[in-house]
């Protein structure tokens, strides 16, 4: 089968009536389909612009020459008292039929990853959508274990299998090829272990402020690894 070009973006105003309809789309296949979301296109549509209005809330879109493909629901959980570490958390992924196996969904989580390193999240938990048993598989296929009621995989861990999979869209994770490019261009310079997530987010952050990195490894103001 010939390899789509996906182009995965984060959602603007713009998207979130072509993501509505996909979830319609999702809810048409799943057998349970009152557990993922109403009926009512336009009252989708405004409960995904309430996801993107919450701290955190991201949604991605995937699309095919313009056209929407696919969708990712997520949000960022910061570390709170309840745990010590900020994690992503994907509520909804979701791919059209006749574009499965061929990249999008490897593009969305490329993209999901390369958040989860931006943000020094060590975890990406997920819920797979009710009824569906493709998704399952294909968390599983990427290294989510069961915990709980949720599927969690550690970062570094869906990193290895998304740069393994034959079957990663290379388009659609370019960021992400070039974010674990720098990653071991550092191991390399520094002649160092596998470098840690939190290295990896103080790194980045001081390159955006153009200033150095906090000593040790660690996110400035927190220290490193305990």
């Amino acid at each position: 089968m010939v390899r789509a070009s996906i182009d995965v973006r984060h959602a603007v105003a713009g998207d979130l009536l072509d993501v509505a309809d996909l979830c319609l789309t999702a809810r048409e296949e799943s057998s349970t389909p009152t557990q993922l979301c109403s009926p009512d296109v336009e009252r989708v549509r405004n409960q995904l612009g309430v996801l993107l209005s919450v701290p955190g809330g991201r949604v991605l879109v995937a699309r095919h020459d313009g056209v929407a493909v696919g969708f990712l629901l997520g949000r960022i959980v910061e570390a709170n008292l309840y745990h010590d570490d900020p994690v992503l958390y994907i509520e909804a992924l979701f791919v059209d039929q006749v574009f499965r196996r061929r990249g999008a969904g490897h593009a969305l989580l490329a993209a999901a990853a390369e958040i989860a390193l931006e943000v020094g999240a060590e975890e990406v938990y997920s819920v797979p959508l009710p009824g569906s048993r493709g998704v399952q598989r294909f968390l599983l296929r990427l290294g989510f274990a069961p915990a709980a009621a949720h599927r969690v995989v550690q970062t570094a861990t869906l990193v290895r299998r998304l740069e393994s999979d034959p079957v990663s869209a290379r388009r659609g994770s370019r960021g992400l090829e070039d974010l674990i490019a720098r990653r071991r261009k550092a191991r390399i310079e520094t002649h160092s272990g596998p470098v840690d997530l939190r290295e990896l987010q103080a790194r980045l952050r001081a390159e955006r402020l153009g200033s150095p990195a906090t000593p040790g490894g660690g996110c400035p103001g927190r220290g490193g690894r305990r």
